[in-house]
């Protein structure tokens, strides 16, 4: 049974430079949110290993669990327009 090659995601670059960023970030609101969306995104992914690797040690870094990540998101979002102004034009659906 041959081996499953891992992918390469078309959002990797942008991707590799937001993980840079919470690797070195506080937990403030938006970089839990896109820690959240990150997390997400990569779930089940077959490759995108170092990021994948990263994500995990930015939710041990901030103490929390993927669940407690969850929680907090959906608080943040049901609470502020976290990406308000961001970007609207483009919908980000990968």
């Amino acid at each position: 049974m041959a081996e499953k090659q891992d992918q390469q995601h078309p959002q990797w670059s942008s991707d590799r430079q937001i993980a840079n960023a919470l690797l070195s970030g506080d937990p403030t609101d938006y970089n839990l949110s896109e820690l959240a969306r990150l997390r997400i995104r990569y779930n089940g992914f077959p490759g995108a290993r170092d990021i994948q690797a990263d994500l995990d040690k930015v939710l041990e870094q901030w103490g929390l669990t993927e669940e407690e990540l969850f929680e907090k998101t959906r608080q943040i979002h049901q609470t502020s327009q976290i990406y308000q102004g961001r970007n609207n034009q483009r919908e980000d659906w990968s």
